[in-house]
């Protein structure tokens, strides 16, 4: 179908009803973290804006990315690539191949000029004059940059593209990079995570193709709405945290009762992320909830900052002076003080205290009480 369809032109055609078309707006602005109010101007969009020409490139990745994305609940995934943008070339999902499908991006290139995004899942080796990834009979290095040199906007699907991931870890003999060392005179919106959570990566395409504009970045060129805020920050266990409950070894007590897993070496403190509010699978779940911390894989060059199961040791609480390692301690001292204080005031009041009708005088026996009444 043509480029020029609108969205709504689109779900018409599929005889999706009016009201289901505004429900669908309604949710997609809840789904992006907006104001009810903005609800109109997603209405809009949809109703007028053209679709939006998208090149998916691959570079060296496991195609988690693409899994993910495909698994999202909502946009679903079958709404923004049928409907909402037009996917030209994904040659993981594309039903052409050979040289037709490499024909592909030279013709988005010359009729969108301008105005279509790179998404890109994967990263570029360098060594060996790019040999170590080769499509269509030739680097990926190459087709990456002709494709990224007339487009719009460029998005880094996931931490292959974000930060170089697994292929750029020590000793990287292929020098994989990330395309930000590559493509120097695009905006790149960074989608990080080893995959990326599904209404993440839909979510940063329904905005853009909404505001026609980049969603508000970080200084790493994350948007905001997503990675504004650490996983720690947000997460179920972060009471037992604060009460220096933890997790010490893997099916212990506090693992049954749920306390956090930071011992256990969980980079929730350190990441950067939506899980613990977005979840997984349709909002089911995410590690921490199933029981394994986080292992930070939104993060630059988390496979080369040891042990997933290596605890950060200087996250700090109550303070500077103090870390998680020692916060057990200092949460039972604090509390053992506070027993000992309110014990303390308790005795001086008694002692203070005026004898009252039917009281006995300290030191007194019942006898005597008896007695004396």
């Amino acid at each position: 179908m043509p480029t020029t369809e609108t969205f709504y032109e689109v779900m018409r055609r599929q005889g999706i009803t009016r009201r289901s078309f505004l429900k669908f707006c309604s949710l997609t602005t809840a789904a992006l973290g907006l104001s009810p109010a903005t609800a109109a101007e997603v209405v809009a969009a949809m109703e007028t804006k053209p679709r939006i020409p998208v090149l998916w490139l691959h570079g060296l990745e496991c195609t988690c990315c693409s899994e993910s994305f495909i698994r999202s609940a909502h946009p679903l995934v079958k709404d923004v690539v049928l409907s909402m943008i037009s996917l030209d070339y994904d040659d993981t999902i594309m039903a052409a191949s050979g040289h037709q499908a490499e024909a592909i991006i030279q013709e988005i290139r010359e009729k969108y000029r301008g105005n279509y995004i790179l998404a890109v899942e994967g990263n570029p080796p360098l060594n060996q004059d790019g040999m170590s990834c080769i499509i269509g009979g030739r680097p990926f290095l190459e087709q990456l940059k002709e494709a990224a040199a007339d487009c719009k906007a460029v998005i880094a699907w996931g931490s292959c593209a974000s930060w170089g991931c697994v292929q750029a870890a020590h000793p990287n003999p292929t020098h994989a990079v990330p395309i930000n060392q590559v493509i120097h005179d695009k905006p790149i919106i960074k989608v990080p995570g080893c995959p990326p959570i599904a209404e993440v990566m839909t979510a940063v395409i329904t905005y853009m193709l909404t505001f026609e504009r980049i969603p508000e970045l970080d200084r790493q060129g994350r948007p905001k709405m997503f990675y504004g805020q650490r996983i720690h920050d947000k997460c179920y266990r972060r009471p037992h945290f604060d009460a220096g409950q933890f997790v010490e070894s893997w099916d212990d007590e506090g693992a049954r009762r749920g306390y956090c897993l930071y011992k256990m070496g969980c980079k929730g403190p350190t990441t950067y992320n939506a899980c613990s509010t977005v979840r997984w699978n349709n909002g089911v779940s995410f590690p921490i909830q199933s029981g394994h911390g986080c292992i930070g894989c939104s993060e630059d060059g988390f496979w080369d900052k040891g042990s997933f199961y290596d605890h950060v040791t200087d996250t700090r609480v109550f303070g500077i002076e103090a870390n998680a390692d020692r916060v057990g301690l200092v949460a039972a001292g604090t509390v053992g003080a506070a027993v000992a204080a309110h014990a303390a005031v308790s005795a001086i009041k008694r002692i203070s205290k005026p004898a009252e009708f039917g009281d006995s005088e300290p030191g007194e026996s019942k006898k005597q009480t008896g007695d004396r009444s």
